[in-house]
């Protein structure tokens, strides 16, 4: 069997779909007044229409770039920034804008078919449509969750290309938020890989152990809080390996590896609320589990952190 990776972080970020990347984000045109009306008018940009989290797409290889006619009127939008893909069928430097679409919107342009699961399709897509995808995607769902004022239930309205959303009455401001999670590969004394499975999944799909970080909570703490409170077992020494953004709804999926504490490596015993199964994989057993467990999608972090573990890719 593959011994375990010690590969570098460039290239467990490599494997990370969501991850990649080819825009240069513009921020400081977010700023320019008249700038969607300058946008609009201009052939050359292109726009990338969002539905309730989804993406149009073209086919399973890329996402549809319309022109601005194309779009309906009144959609909300946002300044994703500048193309850098010298391969893609637009010139370096098109601009480009999300169009975040109601359903009445997305129904006259395309049918429901059309529009795409960024989970299913990530891998397949270039670096410059995945991450297009994934920042389109991820700011959609901020504003769709910021439509009002926390501190006053006002309406708010987007402002700075899409990037803030501000109360008309007073001005206040509010920027886009992302809620980080720790996701851990833990091994043991025998570099035994531990997995579990959620209480909302078949019985037979497994994970690595993952948990959101507390306010005031460190990376590296919320590594160990998060493991012992769904596992019951200790760990020591977590090791960042890299990360992921993951708008399901507005997450960045921060990947660590973590070994038991040997000194109180604490008892296995699932939680039984969140994770109802825990078991401990060597790579023979887990090569040769075939149907009788289902590991994550190939678009997560979950599944590079274990092939990273594994040494090579694992069979779906």
């Amino acid at each position: 069997m593959p011994e375990r990776s010690s590969g570098s972080q460039e290239s467990f970020a490599a494997k990370l779909p969501l991850s990649r990347h080819q825009i240069d984000r513009d921020y400081l045109t977010r700023e320019r007044e008249g700038l969607f009306p300058e946008l609009l008018a201009n052939s050359a940009t292109r726009v990338v229409p969002v539905w309730h989290g989804r993406a149009l797409f073209a086919g399973s290889s890329s996402i549809s770039l319309l022109s601005p006619d194309a779009i309906p009127t009144q959609s909300t939008l946002v300044y994703l920034g500048r193309s850098l893909d010298p391969d893609a069928p637009e010139p370096v430097g098109t601009p480009i804008v999300a169009a975040i679409l109601d359903d009445d919107q997305a129904a006259t342009l395309a049918s429901e078919e059309e529009w795409g699961n960024l989970r299913m399709f990530a891998t397949g897509l270039s670096d410059r449509d995945a991450g297009l995808a994934t920042e389109a995607i991820a700011i959609a769902n901020w504003h769709a969750s910021h439509r009002f004022s926390p501190r006053t239930g006002r309406p708010l309205v987007p402002a700075k290309g899409g990037w803030v959303r501000i109360d008309p009455d007073d001005g206040h401001e509010i920027f886009p938020r992302t809620d980080p999670a720790i996701i851990v590969g833990v091994t043991d004394e025998d570099d035994r890989l531990l997995l579990g499975s959620n209480a909302l999944w078949e019985k037979n799909r497994f994970s690595l152990l993952a948990g959101f970080v507390e306010p005031g909570e460190s990376l590296e703490h919320a590594v160990q809080r998060e493991i012992f409170e769904e596992s019951g077992v200790r760990v020591v020494d977590p090791v960042y390996l890299g990360s992921q953004p993951w708008p399901f709804p507005a997450s960045l999926m921060v990947g660590f590896r973590a070994t038991v504490d040997p000194a109180d490596p604490g008892t296995l015993e699932p939680d039984g609320a969140e994770i109802i199964d825990l078991r401990w994989f060597t790579r023979d057993e887990l090569a040769g589990a075939g149907d009788s467990v289902i590991l994550p999608g190939r678009s997560s972090i979950a599944r590079a952190i274990i092939e990273d573990w594994f040494g090579a890719e694992l069979d779906d």
